[in-house]
This record gives C-alpha cells, sequence and structure tokens, in this order.
C-alpha cells in the first residue's frame, strides 16, 4: 500500500486551528513513567502515529498502555525488563529515551539503536558519557546501547552541546541517583521543562528547568501522576509559517505563544501582523507577499531546526532573497532538493542556503524524508500552480494530528490517496 497527498495550490488559509499536547513532550513523560511502579496518566496526548510506537516500546519491558482518546494510562509492573524490544525501538527517534529510565530503575538496559526521521546522523555520546558519570558503564554491542551499574551516584556533567535527548536520558537516570547531580549546559527547551514539572510531580527533586543548569537531589522512589502535555510549539509554528505563506488570516489556540517567541519575530519581519494571547495562542495575519527574512537554527531559545523546511518553504515564496544557515543537523537540506522541484529558486553550501523568493511555484511530485519536511511540501503545494503530489506522508502521519481536517478547516483541499485498489473508498480526501 503507498500512499500520497494531492496539494491543491492557490488556497489562501484563514480561521482558527488547535493544537494539541507536543510530540516532543509525550513520548519523554511516557517513558517517564517506567520510573515508578504503579498507574501514571498523561493528558492532552497528541492522537499521533508515534504514540502507539512508544507503547509497543514501553509494552516491550513489560508495562501495560492503555491509549484513549488524548489519555495515555501506563501501568509499569513492579519487575520491568531491561531489555526494549529492537522492533519496537526501530521506528522511532525518541524510543531512546528509555534508556535513562531504565538505567535509573533497574541499573541496567540494554536498549536497541534508534530509528526515526532521516535528518542525519545523531549520535549517542553524550547520554553515554552522562550515564559514566553516575557510575555506569555503556558501550554500543550488537546494535544496541548496553548499560549497567552497581549502584548511581550523584555526578558534575557537563555537555558539550545542549541535546535534549541527552539531557533527558540523563536527567531521568539521575533522579535515582544518590546524591547530587548538576548538569551544565543542558538543554533548555520547553518540552525539557515539561519533563522536570512531571518528575517533581512524580517526586523527584530538579531546580534550574529552563536554564541551562539543572541540580537534581536523587531520591530512593518515585510515585505515578497525572500530568497535562504542554501544546506543540513546533506544531504551533507550522499554522503560523501557513498562514504567512499563503497570505492568510489564522488564530492558533493551545500553544503558548512564548515558546514561539523568535518564530513569530520573524514572521513579523516578513510582514506579518501578530497577536498573542496570553499563554493561550496567537494569530498571524499576512497581507500581501511575505518579505525575504534570515534564518539560523540554533538550541533553544534560537530558531528550532524543526522549523528549518518551514523558513526554507516561506523563503521560497517571499520577495527578495533569504540566508538559512543549519548548525543542528546537516541531512536536513535534503529538503531543499524537493523544493526545487516545485521551482524554488535555490542553492546550498555546506550549512548555508541562499533562497531566492519566485512569484509562484509549479506543482510537482515530490518526497517527505521526515516529519517536518513533509509538512512544509504540503505547505509550499499550496503556493504552487496546479496540484502537487507529496509521497511518503506516513512521516507526516508520525507528528500531525487531524493534519488534512486541520487543513481543510482553514480552506485548503488536501485529498489522501491510496494506490491500493483493495482500499475501501471514503476515507481518502478531506
Amino acid at each position: 500500500m503507498s500512499e500520497h497527498f494531492d496539494v491543491y495550490g492557490g488556497a489562501r488559509l484563514v480561521g482558527e486551528v488547535g493544537v494539541v499536547g507536543a510530540k516532543n513532550s509525550v513520548l519523554k513523560l511516557m517513558a517517564a513513567a517506567l520510573l515508578a511502579e504503579g498507574t501514571t496518566t498523561i493528558r492532552n496526548c497528541p492522537q499521533i502515529l508515534d504514540v502507539p510506537l512508544m507503547a509497543d516500546v514501553l509494552r516491550s519491558v513489560g508495562c501495560e498502555v492503555d491509549t484513549e482518546g488524548d489519555v495515555a494510562r501506563i501501568t509499569t509492573p513492579a519487575e520491568l525488563s531491561h531489555h526494549a524490544d529492537t522492533a519496537a525501538m526501530g521506528k522511532l527517534r525518541a524510543s531512546v529515551c528509555v534508556l535513562g529510565p531504565l538505567v535509573g530503575r533497574l541499573k541496567k538496559a540494554v536498549v536497541a539503536l534508534p530509528g526515526g526521521d532521516a535528518i542525519g546522523s545523531r549520535p549517542l555520546d553524550m547520554h553515554q558519557n552522562g550515564l559514566r558519570k553516575l557510575g555506569a558503564t555503556s558501550a554500543i554491542e550488537h546494535g544496541c546501547v548496553v548499560a549497567e551499574a552497581d549502584r548511581l551516584h550523584g555526578a558534575q556533567i557537563w555537555l558539550d552541546f545542549p541535546s535534549v535527548g541527552a539531557t533527558e536520558n540523563i536527567l531521568m537516570a539521575a533522579v535515582l541517583a544518590e546524591g547530587t547531580t548538576v548538569i551544565d549546559n543542558a538543554a533548555r527547551e520547553p518540552e525539557i521543562i515539561d519533563l522536570c514539572v512531571m518528575l517533581n510531580e512524580m517526586g523527584a527533586h530538579i531546580e534550574g528547568a529552563g536554564t541551562s543548569t539543572l541540580t537534581v537531589e536523587g531520591v530512593e522512589t518515585l510515585h505515578p501522576t497525572e500530568h497535562h502535555v504542554i501544546g506543540d510549539r513546533i506544531v504551533g509554528a507550522t499554522w503560523a509559517f501557513a498562514a504567512a505563506m499563503t497570505q492568510g488570516d489564522v488564530t492558533v489556540t493551545g500553544v503558548n505563544p512564548h515558546h514561539l517567541d523568535l518564530v513569530l519575530e520573524k514572521l513579523r519581519l516578513a510582514g506579518a501582523e501578530i497577536t498573542t494571547f496570553d499563554d493561550k495562542g496567537f494569530r498571524v495575519e499576512m497581507l500581501g507577499r511575505p518579505r525575504s527574512v534570515d534564518f539560523v537554527t540554533l538550541p533553544y531559545p534560537g530558531f528550532a531546526t524543526d522549523l528549518q523546511p518551514f523558513a526554507v518553504a516561506l523563503s521560497a515564496v517571499s520577495e527578495g532573497t533569504s540566508m538559512i544557515t543549519e548548525n543542528v543537523y546537516e541531512a536536513r537540506f535534503r529538503f531543499i532538493e524537493e523544493m526545487i522541484r516545485l521551482g524554488a529558486d535555490a542553492r546550498t553550501d555546506g550549512h548555508h542556503a541562499v533562497v531566492r523568493g519566485v512569484d509562484k511555484l509549479s506543482s510537482a511530485p515530490v518526497w517527505a524524508s521526515d516529519i517536518r519536511a513533509g509538512a512544509g511540501l504540503v505547505l509550499a503545494g499550496l503556493c504552487a500552480e496546479g496540484v502537487t503530489q507529496v509521497w511518503d506522508v506516513f512521516h507526516i502521519d508520525r507528528g500531525y494530528p487531524d493534519f488534512l481536517a486541520n487543513l481543510s478547516g482553514l480552506g485548503a483541499r488536501v485529498d489522501r490517496v491510496d494506490t491500493d485498489p483493495d482500499r475501501v473508498a471514503g476515507d481518502e480526501a478531506v
């Protein structure tokens, strides 16, 4: 079976769209449930493909996981397996975040190297070095990270780069270590804050969330909790770029606009009118063609690498020339090859891309290489003449709940097309 989207160009997006829980938060919160025996309830879960994939990872170590609507209930037994299933692990990158909780709780873990998006290498050196500082041995053997410790103790840990994944794994191991752990140059993303809030609700003692220094006082045990996931800033930003690219007027609810301060400022520089509603949402209105703006991806509070495809897509239809610099993932410029198929005037040189805006893109078949590239190609298709086919849309399903329904509600036409003749008709269009 092979599915693609038919994206009809010429749409101007207008209306209101709601954002649910953050993909980059909920998967780590699900992993954190491993740290406490009993049932942890996570609310505001996005209904995306990655949530049941993470549920499979947790089941592979002995948990019972029930997902219904926007609620996930994870029952963690007293006796867990330390070996995360290879098949389940290979389907998404975030599955590696079970490493820290398993080492913290069991003092042993065998975790298959994860799969996920094709955006370049993301080595686990900092994850392993952090665990070694806490007293564990760690090595890669037969395609798995193997870590073990007689006991975990507090440590001073410096990260060479403010890696989100490394910060999360070290943090979740440290909460059950003896003594005090200090993580310097820690990631500062809102999703890290969300994880710290939940861990503290479970009985952990963490200070400094949202700063570059996290201080963790280890405790003997944690208890289950009920937690509400923060809104997805990357999905919220997707709709913000969609409004700007289509010269539309879109109100986004369910996400804290302060998590997108830099994004909204960039769109303001591009010519958009921006209105924010406390911590509840924002409105983006673009009257006329956007102006070119330069973008540089950096760890939070910088411009997120996840949003680089949207920066490229916006630049492709803006007036003037933009410089986009990618400092995080080297393979993310693969997206530009697909944009060129759509008529974008772009070239790359190492970590830099120069994009000269054109009056109109033209439809073509294109392929998504990751979640955000797929969504970016759909937005570009809305600005192209004709009908653009976007292939490998399973990537988009991994990160965006109700993507086509939301587009339809804003006035776009995007059809899901299944080339399998045996598939029942009626689930192909929005």
